[in-house]
């Protein structure tokens, strides 16, 4: 009598069936593991912080490094690190901390938060190879300087632009030790404000500030020092 097998066709296409998935779905396991060890490996860390702002950002400009410290970067979009175009930051005068949260304002109290300017505002910008702050001072603004007046007062001098000229009702105020050149708007219905430039590689810095404070324009002159020295030091 011939013996005949108890395993059917049908279970023994199951078998084989198992058996090829086997080594397949050891190798896709195989194969997630290595991904996800490279995809770890590559992940950009740089955009893993922890809650919060980080002290200070690295802020590329004119390709020309800033340590910028976070609050006092004014424009919302441009708390980024890597290279940027521009950035507009402010500084509390005269210790030159980044200022803090604005406090809320409503139209019953806006007239009691209208405080006199503390601060120095700051704006870097790429240059583009546009004339120097010194070389306007030394070819463009002579040009429109009126020759027949000017003050000198406490080491500083000042001169005004004529009338009809591209800087009408301002001043330029300058001195050497230390040193400093600002264009200042006169007073007028406004207080006057001072425009003061500054070069740094690849990037231009712009600071403002209120005109009164040139009844002390050492201080400011040492504070504008300051601030470009603080934002050039490497992070420790």
């Amino acid at each position: 009598m011939a013996l005949t097998s108890s395993t059917s066709p049908r279970r023994s296409a199951r078998g084989a069936q198992h058996g090829h998935f086997v080594p397949f779905a050891v190798m896709g396991g195989i194969g997630a593991c290595a991904i996800g060890v490279v995809a770890y490996l590559l992940w950009p860390t740089w955009n893993v912080e922890k809650p919060g702002d980080p002290t200070r950002l690295p802020i590329s400009i004119g390709n020309t490094l800033f340590n910028v410290p976070t609050q006092s970067i004014r424009v919302k979009v441009q708390k980024r690190t890597g290279p940027q175009e521009r950035v507009d930051l402010n500084f509390v005068y005269p210790s030159l901390e980044p200022p803090e949260a604005p406090r809320h304002v409503t139209q019953e109290t806006v007239e009691e938060n209208l405080p006199e300017i503390d601060r120095i505002f700051v704006s870097i910008a790429a240059h583009h190879d546009a004339l120097s702050p010194d070389e306007r001072t030394r070819t463009i603004y002579p040009r429109y300087l009126d020759q027949n007046a000017g003050t000198l007062q406490d080491g500083l001098s000042t001169r005004p632009f004529r009338d009809g000229t591209p800087y009408a009702n301002e001043d330029l105020v300058y001195a050497s030790s230390p040193q400093i050149v600002a264009r200042c708007t006169q007073d007028g219905k406004t207080p006057g404000m001072c425009l003061s430039e500054r070069r740094i590689e690849g990037a231009d810095l712009t600071f403002r500030f209120p005109r009164a404070w040139l009844a002390r324009w050492r201080e400011v002159a040492n504070a504008m020092d300051q601030i470009m020295t603080r934002m050039r030091t490497p992070r420790g």
